[in-house]
């Protein structure tokens, strides 16, 4: 059975991409640097490990995709997909009222206390982003913070499917 898309954005970040793949070449660099000057010790295996991880995530960290059918929101960040039932969203609003490093802490998947809740956030620097808090923990988390571009439109269409 084929399930209605609501909603769909993909959200880029060019910021984003350049600045992770600056830091892969960074990385690099300095490791080619290190190998020819001095052969391979922990510095030069550590710079390596370095521009690996930044290529990873210059690779996977390219495009959030955001799908809202009937039954689930899914949230797709390269290798990574998280989907939620719209039965267990209790709320959805703005992500505004975090501290500004924790809204400016890096992009990416990452894991953090916001006011004593556990939460995940999918998310670029340069974008609007919006909380979804559940009705029961998934895992240790409570809440989900995702990046849009429309946070008005796709907060709308959130709650219409809610309802």
């Amino acid at each position: 059975m084929q399930k209605t898309l609501l909603y769909h954005e993909k959200v880029t970040s060019i910021k984003t991409t350049a600045l992770f793949l600056l830091l892969a070449v960074l990385c690099g660099f300095f490791f080619s640097w290190r190998l020819l000057g001095v052969r391979m010790d922990w510095l030069a295996v550590l710079l390596l490990v370095l521009a690996c991880f930044f290529l990873f995530y210059t690779l996977n960290y390219r495009t959030l995709d955001i799908q809202l059918d009937e039954e689930t929101i899914r949230l797709k960040f390269g290798l990574f997909t998280r989907r939620v039932p719209l039965t267990n969203i209790a709320q959805i609003k703005l992500d505004d009222q975090i501290p500004w490093l924790m809204r400016n802490g890096g992009a990416g998947i990452h894991f953090m206390f916001v006011n004593g809740r556990y939460r995940a956030s999918f998310n670029f620097l340069e974008h609007p982003r919006l909380v979804i808090a559940f009705k029961q923990k998934v895992g240790p988390v409570l809440d989900l913070s995702f990046s849009t571009k429309q946070p008005a439109m796709l907060m709308e269409q959130l709650n219409k499917a809610i309802t």
